[in-house]
């Protein structure tokens, strides 16, 4: 087939080329072109460019930059500052992959004449008696399905995921014994377009930081902050309280400039509420069907049931921070997911 290799400079992408490469396939990489702002780093920076362009150089094949920064712009940047101006808290890497990796790329790919695209990523894409779906990588403390939730069937046809049987380990000793640069590049933790200051002064900059008063849950104040947009429902740290006891951010008013705290009691919940969203097959697993809940990337899942646009927690959970993704499992197969209202 050709494919076409997304290479974002580091070393999952690099042995996903390469073993497209062995397996007899006619492989292109491409490194996209996302942020030409001041905070140029992380997973999209000139050198991460230039990790990839020399990585195909090594493997003998040919490599492209496509240049999406209006398009990232437009699709993840801008949302990202309306979502902490909300008081939501976003995950831009899951709205990159939605609209770039897996939109703009997909899309450049197929009128090109490429038959799939391949990426880095710690999934696979595993074959159903009703068609292709979405699954848990090998390496278990690597996997990013669930940054992949909002796959359907016709982009899983047209993916490959050539790294999602292997452990972390494995694709760095590979990379090693074909002498690539990248095999001992550390990993890319940071949102992209956020490096130099942090989010706090990135949001600052775009005048999203409005400070305000820190309440308990009875409405007394009991400290300040500088920007309700720096919290985060579930945060503990950094919140500038004294108190003999833990507390954490119960809720956050970006309108009123009010951040709430208390114990960790005060944040549970019974249930949690979906926006957009989506099911690999097209349909919604049965209400009466158990299904495994997780809301962070790496977070420990959890048993759950749907009922309308609702989740209902087997037992209570922590609440999950309004704009996070709530990704559905049949095991380790993804069923669909949505953003936490």
């Amino acid at each position: 087939m050709r494919v076409l290799v997304a290479m974002s400079g580091g070393v999952d992408s690099s042995v996903a080329a390469a073993r497209l490469l062995a397996a007899g396939h006619d492989v292109t990489g491409v490194t996209l072109k996302l942020w030409g702002g001041d905070s140029d780093s992380g997973c999209c920076s000139v050198a991460d460019v230039e990790d990839a362009r020399r990585v195909a150089a090594q493997l003998g094949i040919p490599h492209y930059t496509f240049n999406f920064a209006d398009d990232f712009t437009a699709a993840v940047v801008a949302p990202y500052v309306e979502a902490h101006a909300a008081g939501l808290t976003p995950n831009p890497c899951v709205e990159c992959n939605r609209s770039i990796k897996f939109g703009r790329l997909l899309e450049r790919a197929e009128a090109t004449g490429f038959d799939a695209v391949a990426t880095g990523h710690h999934a696979r894409v595993v074959g159903a008696p009703e068609g292709f779906r979405l699954a848990r990588g090998r390496d278990l403390g690597k996997d990013q399905s669930y940054v992949l939730y909002m796959l359907g069937e016709a982009q899983l046809a047209r993916l490959l995921l050539p790294v999602g049987e292997m452990t972390k380990g494995e694709v760095r000793a590979e990379a090693a014994a074909l002498g690539l640069r990248t095999a001992d590049k550390p990993e890319s933790m940071e949102v992209c377009f956020i490096t130099r200051g942090g989010r706090e002064r990135f949001l600052a900059e775009r005048g999203v930081m409005r400070a305000g008063d820190i309440v308990d849950p009875a409405g007394r104040v009991v400290g300040h902050h500088g920007g309700a947009a720096a919290f985060t429902i579930g945060q503990r740290r950094g919140l500038g309280v004294a108190a003999g006891e833990r507390r954490y951010v119960l809720d956050v008013d970006a309108a009123a400039g009010t951040v709430t705290v208390g114990p960790v009691e005060a944040m549970l919940r019974a249930d949690v509420r979906l926006t957009g969203v989506t099911w690999v097959g097209g349909a919604a697993p049965d209400p009466s069907e158990r299904v495994l809940v997780q809301v962070r990337a790496h977070g420990t899942p959890f048993e759950g049931h749907l009922d309308g646009e609702r989740v209902r927690f087997a037992r209570p959970q922590p609440r999950v921070a309004p704009g996070q993704v709530v990704a559905l499992y049949r095991g380790n197969t993804v069923v669909g997911g949505g953003i936490a209202v």
